[in-house]
């Protein structure tokens, strides 16, 4: 499969947004893709949601593999997508267009080794109906090495995990077919699960379903703590009436933990959560609900329920300082948001960009 003309110009013709002022060595920087003015971009800002680095692509984009030494990312379009980019955080050298090998799509999501050698990205073997794990060598344009089985069906999100050497996978459970855009062929028999994959053999070192009865509980996105526990964050493809907690933590060698909150919380969600982030100290867990136009806060050594800010469609969530994170909404705002409060940093305009589904802090 070849990237076409019109989308590899688009990369490589990629504008950069000159910065204000020098790139302090400590400054936090973000990771989001975006709609704005009929255009589809990746943007680097800092946490006062000023532009950074502005990269045009394709079409919609989703999350971000990111190596925060060598200063590299990797966009990936929305899944079912079929191309990705690479890029330098700094704006240093030309983009590099990635395109899905035949038969494969991208799930949005994807790691960094920790060396940065390797890119890591999740996948779907259509054909064949089975999640993989691409391997991509970063020091040779990113070519594709090959994959890895991560032990079910439509992996989305991925974590590498504090060793440095495993990385958990976020099996949602739900099959999917590019001739059938996003139609979901096997509700009936999902089995969503967490995997658990050694980056050097591709070997499952442990995998955890959910109970049987939760098996239309898809699991799709991810983040480690402070403690190395997997937060995880699902969708329910249930009844409508369903109100299964959708909220979990995993402990190697353990079971999964199931969280709800407060009854009034599961229904305001509507069974969806958008996105999983810790603030900056790993111990305060984040949860975002577009549905509910709410993210929820849990304390990641306790599990214990701490509270929730309202913020019309918010998805995009990521680490701010200890207790606070950043969230991003569809209508252009950025938020300041603890369980204690929040604060408005760009209010919400039409003429602000509409923010995707995720914000990752380099």
């Amino acid at each position: 499969m070849e990237i076409d003309r019109r989308t590899f110009l688009s990369l490589v013709g990629a504008a950069a947004v000159a910065p204000a002022g020098v790139l302090a060595a400590d400054e936090q920087l973000y990771l989001a893709a975006r709609a704005r003015g009929g255009r589809h971009e990746v943007a680097v800002l800092d946490a006062r949601g000023v532009d950074r680095l502005v990269l045009p692509i394709e079409d919609r984009g989703h999350s971000f593999a990111i190596d925060p030494v060598r200063r590299t990312a990797v966009a990936f379009a929305r899944a079912p997508g079929r191309y990705a980019v690479g890029f330098d955080i700094e704006g240093k050298g030309l983009p590099q267009p990635l395109v899905a090998a035949p038969g494969r799509h991208f799930f949005g999501h994807g790691i960094f080794s920790a060396d940065g050698r390797l890119m890591f990205a999740s996948e779907n073997d259509y054909e064949a109906g089975r999640g993989v794990t691409g391997i991509y060598d970063v020091d040779k344009g990113f070519a594709r090495l090959g994959e890895f089985d991560c032990g079910g069906i439509g992996p989305h999100d991925v974590v590498l995990m504090p060793d440095g050497r495993t990385a958990c996978v976020a099996n949602g459970g739900i099959l999917t077919h590019p001739d059938y855009d996003k139609l979901k062929l096997n509700i009936d028999t999902m089995s969503p699960s967490l995997a658990y994959l050694d980056l050097a053999s591709g070997d499952i070192v442990e995998q955890v379903a959910l109970p049987k009865e939760l098996h239309k509980l898809s699991i799709r996105h991810l983040v480690v703590d402070a403690h190395g526990a997997v937060w995880f964050g699902c969708q329910h493809e249930g009844e409508a009436s369903d109100r299964p907690p959708l909220v979990g933590r995993h402990r190697r060698g353990r079971e999964a933990e199931l969280f709800a909150g407060p009854p009034d919380l599961l229904r305001r969600m509507d069974n969806y959560v958008g996105s999983v982030s810790v603030d900056a100290s790993g111990e305060v867990v984040a949860i975002s609900s577009p549905l509910g136009g709410l993210v929820a806060f849990w304390d990641a050594a306790t599990g214990r329920y701490l509270g929730e800010q309202s913020m019309a469609d918010v998805c995009g969530v990521a680490p701010l300082k200890p207790g606070h994170v950043l969230g991003t909404t569809g209508r252009g705002a950025i938020n300041d948001m603890s369980p204690w409060g929040r604060a408005e940093i760009v209010e919400e305009s039409v003429a602000n960009p509409a923010w995707d589904n995720h914000l990752r802090r380099v």
